[in-house]
């Protein structure tokens, strides 16, 4: 049961990377407006964006197949540490109680998160995954 969850959680966090990354490379109006209301409009610019975007697609495809996890998965658990703080609002107000401006639709980010760290705290124990097989 503990090797499928990890698979499950690995191939579903890597997927994640994956869809974000290219959502950068296809969808940079999308991408860029993102980047204006939850980041300050940090790394908006269109060549900015496209660089996020290989570098997060690539990410989220080591996660996926679990190679090179000792750098992978600190690195999975930056950004999505850095995209659950750009949604905090809706993070601890989800339904905008007391926060406005906040989506309940946001708050899985919390939970993306811890599932980063779970997956750097037990990465040992995935033994499906490449770097498993090779011995790593």
């Amino acid at each position: 049961m503990k090797a499928v969850s990890l698979f499950l959680m690995r191939v579903s966090t890597g997927w994640l990377l994956v869809l974000w990354g290219v959502n950068k490379l296809e969808d940079v109006d999308h991408a860029a407006g993102v980047a204006q209301h939850f980041y300050l409009g940090i790394g908006s610019q269109a060549l900015v964006l496209h660089i996020f975007g290989v570098l997060e697609t690539l990410l989220g495809v080591l996660v996926v197949v679990g190679l090179v996890r000792r750098l992978a998965y600190p690195l999975t658990a930056i950004v999505l540490g850095l995209t659950a703080l750009g949604v905090w609002k809706s993070i601890l107000d989800p339904w905008g109680w007391v926060i406005e401006g906040t989506n309940v639709l946001f708050y899985p980010s919390l939970i993306v998160f811890a599932a980063s760290l779970v997956l750097w705290g037990f990465m040992d124990e995935d033994r499906m995954s490449i770097d498993a097989t090779r011995g790593r």
